[in-house]
């Protein structure tokens, strides 16, 4: 029977090549990588800390080896047994040797290799050597870019050299990571013993029109002969059984067996029903029959499925071209948020970890994960967990930022890489599209690289173009997609419009968009984002401070804990992110300097931007037929390392308060008030300095107030509430209006639009003529609630912005606690902008950051502490 022998233990690496007299020294289990077997061994500091990334960038100049012995495997050498070496990726420029002997050579981390090496091993009484040499990844990209003068090598964020190395490419660092340029053996390593095995499973399906019938096909792959027999089993209950197996056609070594089902039960979105996976079983038995009494077991596998449907919609409507997904005949829309590998280094991310990550974003309200193309095919545990709680994943092929080249011994490897990593997760429910690159064209555009959409269909003549990645992107990925997937939509790039020339940069009326003039390009106020959105948002953000816990771990010297020291400034990667982030800081807050204020200020700016963009992008999700908006992904979840940055959630699983916003703009039923904000860069100029010195118009929040209010509601059947508005003093914590009540149909899977254009008239506070005196004015928090069924679902609050302008006396803030200590709530006496508790890794709470305003009281369930052990601060405290 087949038979795996991890080669985990034992393991030595040293400085240098098989000839270098350097001392070996052990190293972690297998998978490691180099830099934490030399953290093991107190050679380098922890690159994690202050300025130490400085400190070990000379490892990656360096060559290394590893080496392990090990004893043939029990059935080695037995009659018709093969022996294979099996090595689940090298990291990434690695020689492989057997006894001294070169094995294997391997250019590619994403690349699994099995060699036979049953004539090889166990020939004398010792131990069998395996030794593998890690060359510099970037020395051989640096020789790679020399020896290919024809290409046209270009790369943003990193050194050139990056670009024609098949490794994850955030290893040259980011404008959010270190450069941490890791090598080693980064996947499992084992010998499988066998005579014939089961080298893959996967499943083919279709869904009747109504989604009550199956009709399919699975296909198993084998090395060697033998009989199939397999079972599909839900809740261990059989549902289909499969004896039955044929010569597939066309296809070597593969068979397949045909199965129809009735009465199946669907894999669902979360929120849109169950997440019913069920599991195939496939055994392989020795070529007597299966139902034989001497029949021999050789091989048992097995594979976990779900039943959806998945439809990229774009169709003409009255915006240009729809870009949504419809998922099981109900349209979705994609809240959620861009994924980077969890940590730099990557073998230190376990299966319980992703399963956290992917619980953390369900638990927020995301319904997507992006994963970005800078990164790596994630692990099969990330997958699991999404399939599991319903996240959909939309995965980039790994390129990102660059012109990739395109030369024969290049090509051969991304094919292979794609066609193992596309095999590989094919049977995943939740992947539901796969994306050539991230913002490749973007390169073409700004660098004015040959590329005709319309005109040139060639894909051979794309290859003789300064631009040669373009027969990847829409030539070799999609072709390995459609032959060994089905009913995975592949889209061309991130982003990626209709291929012509206008739409490669952002155009909100086709394909998905990278909304980056707040914060990179134009710098526009956040208050802007409800009308730069696009047909789906893939990337947008707003960069943020982690919680004071985080950067104490990562700042270890206090003189170097204020904004703005070195070591702050070194472990922010944003480029001019010194100017930038304070402008946004400074632009809507008063500015506090001291470290703890700063940070607060920094997430709710970060809160209040992402809050203005996904409650108005949500908004355009509109009515069926008419999807202005299919999605919203923020650029980030997650973090790689202790920094601050665009994450939502920090290297250590501490959400920022901007996690918490986008998690109320995502509830089921969702409510959203806003006013409208003057555009000064629309006005004339003469009337511009008579009136503003903002980007607000500040008689029109004070004095004369429009502003809308709508609902979003992802539940398919429609529902009645009641709408309440109240207009409540910041000054006086007291209603200066009178409340708008109304009762609200809202509709299914879509927006309802309550109060659109209302304007609320207040007396001028002085002759226009004069100075406009702040003193007499009385500004005022928009506070709207839905209430279903007696019950409050859902509220929100416009602000007059800026922030900064407004005073804040004495807030009456009381907080108070269950007697057990698992809730906390909140009220207060005047509006509170920005209430945020200091989080730290291990405690979880249902709500943070949130606005208080009185006559509502904000309760927060808390996990992993007392809640009288919370400390709190809101702006202006």
């Amino acid at each position: 029977m087949y038979n795996s022998q991890p080669l985990i233990s034992g393991w030595t690496f040293k400085q240098g090549n098989l000839i270098s007299k350097t001392e070996y020294l052990p190293a972690n289990d297998l998978p490691t990588e180099i830099h934490l077997d030399l953290l093991k061994n107190g050679k380098i500091p922890d690159p994690f800390k202050d300025l130490n990334e400085l400190s070990v960038r000379w490892v990656a100049e360096e060559t290394w080896t590893y080496r392990t012995t090990f004893s043939s495997p029990p059935d080695h050498g037995k009659r018709g047994v093969r022996t294979i070496l099996k090595l689940g990726g090298l990291d990434t420029f690695a020689a492989v040797y057997l006894n001294g002997k070169l094995l294997l050579e391997s250019e590619n981390m994403f690349v699994e290799h099995h060699v036979d090496v049953t004539n090889l091993i166990g020939k004398s009484a010792e131990e069998d050597s395996l030794e593998i040499v890690f060359e510099s990844a970037r020395d051989e990209g640096l020789e790679l870019v020399n020896k290919h003068k024809e290409h046209r090598f270009i790369v943003h964020q990193t050194e050139i050299s990056r670009g024609p190395v098949r490794k994850a490419q955030y290893h040259w660092g980011w404008d959010w990571g270190p450069v941490l340029l890791s090598c080693g053996p980064w996947k499992p390593i084992s010998l499988e013993t066998y005579v014939a095995r089961i080298e893959d499973v996967w499943v083919e399906y279709e869904l009747s029109d109504d989604l009550e019938k199956v009709k399919g096909t699975v296909f198993v792959r084998l090395e060697g002969a033998g009989n199939v027999k397999a079972v599909i089993k839900k809740d261990s209950q059989v549902v289909i059984s499969l004896g039955a197996f044929v010569q597939a056609e066309s296809q070597s070594g593969v068979l397949s067996a045909d199965f129809e089902a009735s009465d199946i039960t669907l894999w669902c979105p979360r929120g849109y029903g169950q997440q019913s996976l069920y599991n195939i079983s496939v055994t392989l038995y020795s070529t007597k029959t299966s139902t034989s009494s001497d029949a021999t077991v050789l091989d048992r596998t097995q594979k976990t499925i779900g039943f959806r449907k998945v439809e990229l919609i774009q169709e003409s409507d009255t915006y240009g071209t729809a870009f949504y997904f419809r998922i099981n005949n109900v349209d979705i829309f994609c809240g959620g948020s861009c994924w980077i590998p969890a940590d730099s280094f990557l073998t230190r991310t376990t299966p319980s970890d992703f399963r956290s990550w992917i619980q953390q974003a369900a638990d927020g309200n995301q319904i997507m994960v992006r994963v970005w193309g800078g990164g790596v095919y994630e692990a099969d545990a990330f997958f699991a967990a999404a399939d599991e709680l319903g996240i959909l994943i939309w995965q980039d092929f790994a390129f990102a930022c660059a012109n990739y080249p395109a030369y024969p011994a290049y090509l051969a490897s991304v094919e292979k890489e794609a066609r193992q990593n596309v095999r590989r997760l094919r049977n995943h429910p939740s992947l539901i599209i796969w994306a050539g690159n991230n913002e490749d064209y973007q390169i073409v555009e700004r660098y004015g690289l040959e590329y005709n959409y319309t005109e040139d269909k060639d894909p051979q003549s794309w290859l003789k173009t300064n631009f040669p990645a373009r027969y990847l992107y829409e030539y070799l990925l999609p072709k390995i997609v459609k032959e060994e997937t089905k009913g995975v939509p592949y889209h061309p790039s991130s982003p990626f419009g209709n291929g012509t020339s206008t739409t490669l940069k952002v155009d909100s009326t086709v394909g998905d968009i990278h909304q980056w003039n707040v914060w990179h390009g134009t710098m526009e106020p956040y208050q802007r984002l409800p009308r730069m959105g696009g047909r789906f948002v893939s990337e947008f953000g707003m960069e943020a401070y982690p919680h004071l816990e985080t950067l104490d771990k990562c700042i270890t010297r206090a003189e170097d804990r204020y904004p703005g020291s070195m070591a702050m400034d070194f472990r922010n990667k944003a480029i001019g992110h010194e100017r930038r982030l304070i402008s946004y800081v400074a632009e809507n807050f008063r500015i506090h300097y001291d470290l703890a204020a700063f940070t607060h200020l920094t997430q709710v700016m970060q809160a209040d931007a992402l809050s203005w963009a996904y409650k108005s992008w949500r908004r355009d999700w509109g009515k069926r037929g008419n999807r202005k908006c299919g999605g919203v992904l923020v650029w980030q979840l997650n973090d790689c390392w202790p920094t601050m940055s665009w994450a939502v959630v920090d290297y250590y699983g501490i959400p920022k308060p901007a996690y918490y916003a986008i998690k109320r703009a995502l509830e089921p039923v969702a409510v959203g008030v806003q006013r409208k904000v003057a555009d000064w860069t629309v006005r004339p100029a003469d009337e511009l300095w008579q009136r503003d010195t903002s980007h607000i118009d500040m008689r029109k929040v004070w004095e004369e107030v429009q502003f809308d209010v709508w609902v979003v509601s992802s539940k398919t059947e429609k529902l009645k509430a009641e709408l309440v508005v109240r207009f409540v003093s910041v000054k006086s914590g007291k209603e200066c209006l009178s409340e708008l009540r109304k009762e609200v149909q809202i509709e299914a899977n879509g927006t309802t639009d309550a109060y659109l254009n209302h304007k609320v008239e207040i007396p001028d506070l002085q002759d226009p003529k004069t100075a406009f005196d702040t003193s007499k004015a009385d500004p005022f928090v928009i506070h709207a609630t839905l209430n279903i069924e007696g019950k409050q679902v859902a509220s929100d609050v416009s602000w007059p912005d800026p922030i900064k302008y407004l005073t804040f006396p004495d807030r009456g803030v009381s907080v108070f606690y269950l007697e057990d200590e698992s809730v906390v709530t909140v009220a207060c006496e005047k509006p509170v902008k920005g209430f945020v508790f200091s989080e730290k890794q291990g405690v979880r709470l249902s709500d943070n950051g949130f606005d208080v305003v009185p006559g509502e009281k904000k309760e927060v369930h808390v996990v992993g502490c007392k809640t009288d052990g919370l400390e709190w601060r809101y702006v202006e405290m």
